[in-house]
């Protein structure tokens, strides 16, 4: 009995990148928002988990105000992996399927695996830099810091390299995050495939598509900043906003028709 070519490629060569012109992002955001009011409440509630998370999150670092900077950047390492039942909504959207809660706890448990150590390591990366942050502002500012009002002060009056190379630095590891999870976590709910697969076929999309990848960075920031600075209930929609819409951004990026399909239950 010969094996499924398909199986055959999806663990051995990534699948083909399309190249993307940049007005694809607004098609990615207005299918995001159709995908968002046809999926209804299974959608809303991964908005309400991720609002009341990010208000815990940032109510735990406001008691020790050095842990604030690593966990607000921190949230947009660990941000696209939280969005994987908001792939498996899309999905079954696209499949002509009603969306229900359960198609998000599938895509969960059975890419648990995958999603799993992909997962921790997003997690490690994270409190890795929250370590780094704190461990930054704590030997290196000069300055008489104990509240976060006395922090914004520091920024914009006082700050100096440190907070520059801060700056710099946290950017670099949420491009190279996003390099590594814009198309590989969708990916992953999708298809039948290996993670080392997944993050190569992501950073290829990434690298064919420079200006592209740009603007829909800058869209999720802007989103990103836009909740944070609602106190977090901007995430009540625009976080499945988000994750809707960069469904449609890697089905557009990727053509994955030799792929094996994941399968979840009818």
């Amino acid at each position: 009995m010969k094996a499924d070519p398909r199986v055959a490629v999806s663990h051995s060569e990534p699948p083909p990148v399309r190249a993307v012109a940049p007005p694809a992002v607004l098609r990615w955001i207005g299918l995001g928002w159709t995908d968002l009011r046809r999926a209804g409440w299974p959608s809303l509630l991964h908005g309400l988990l991720v609002t009341v998370a990010s208000l815990v999150i940032v109510e735990i670092a406001l008691l020790f105000w050095p842990l604030l900077p690593g966990a607000v950047s921190g949230f947009l390492v660990v941000g696209p992996m939280l969005a994987t039942g908001l792939y498996a909504l899309s999905r079954r959207l696209e499949q002509g399927q009603r969306p229900r809660l359960r198609d998000a706890l599938d895509a969960w448990r059975q890419g648990s695996c995958c999603l799993f150590r992909f997962g921790l390591l997003l997690v490690l990366t994270a409190t890795l830099w929250v370590a780094i942050s704190v461990l930054l502002f704590h030997f290196f500012v000069d300055a008489d810091i104990e509240r976060p009002r006395d922090f914004l002060r520091y920024v914009v009056t006082q700050g100096d390299d440190t907070f520059l190379e801060w700056t710099v630095l946290a950017g670099l590891v949420a491009g190279l995050v996003f390099a590594l999870t814009v198309v590989s976590v969708p990916l992953l709910v999708d298809r039948d495939v290996r993670t080392n697969l997944a993050l190569a076929t992501s950073l290829r999309a990434v690298g064919e598509n420079p200006g592209t990848m740009l603007w829909w960075a800058l869209f999720l920031l802007v989103a990103t900043g836009l909740s944070i600075a609602t106190l977090m209930l901007g995430f009540l929609v625009l976080y499945p906003l988000m994750g809707h819409a960069s469904w449609h951004a890697y089905r557009d990026l990727v053509d994955v028709s030799e792929l094996p399909p994941r399968s979840f239950s009818k």
